[in-house]
């Protein structure tokens, strides 16, 4: 089930853009590109997700942006019955994906119904243009 979304109503964006240790600002430059980019560190390899200054692992503060695959599997998900925003239609998913590379992220899907939701589907990232200058990462079944 895909989010809906009410016309008259301005969508929220996400965080302002690099405000904690600049950190979201690859990520969102990567969606507008449609590329799901993911940050991780050099010393060690561990990703860094959400990204932060310095690896939790091993301590180093050199790090790097990498384009992930954009496939997963579904690891967790809620469905909303009230929105937390009145730009949103309810009901719709929020779904837990853990991403091939490792890291989790929080989306939407599209094209699944709610009842054909099950933990473990494999799933692929699609970008959605939701308003003229903000696209979203969301998933798909694989398949």
């Amino acid at each position: 089930m895909s989010v809906e979304y009410n016309a008259d109503q301005k969508i929220p964006h996400p965080a302002m853009w690099g405000v904690l240790y600049k950190s979201s600002t690859p990520f969102w430059d990567g969606v507008k590109e449609k590329r799901v980019m993911l940050q991780r560190c050099k010393s060690c390899g561990y990703w860094l997700n959400p990204p932060r200054p310095m690896c939790p692992k091993c301590r180093s503060q050199e790090s790097e942006w990498v384009a992930a695959k954009g496939t997963g599997k579904i690891y967790s998900w809620v469905t909303f019955n009230e929105s937390p925003h009145s730009a949103f239609k309810t009901p719709y998913e929020a779904v837990l994906v853990e991403l091939d590379e490792g890291p989790r992220i929080v989306s939407n899907v599209v094209g699944i119904n709610s009842d054909e939701l099950e933990i473990g589907m494999p799933v692929e990232v699609t970008f959605e243009d939701v308003a003229e200058d903000l696209t979203l990462p969301k998933f798909k079944k694989v398949g």
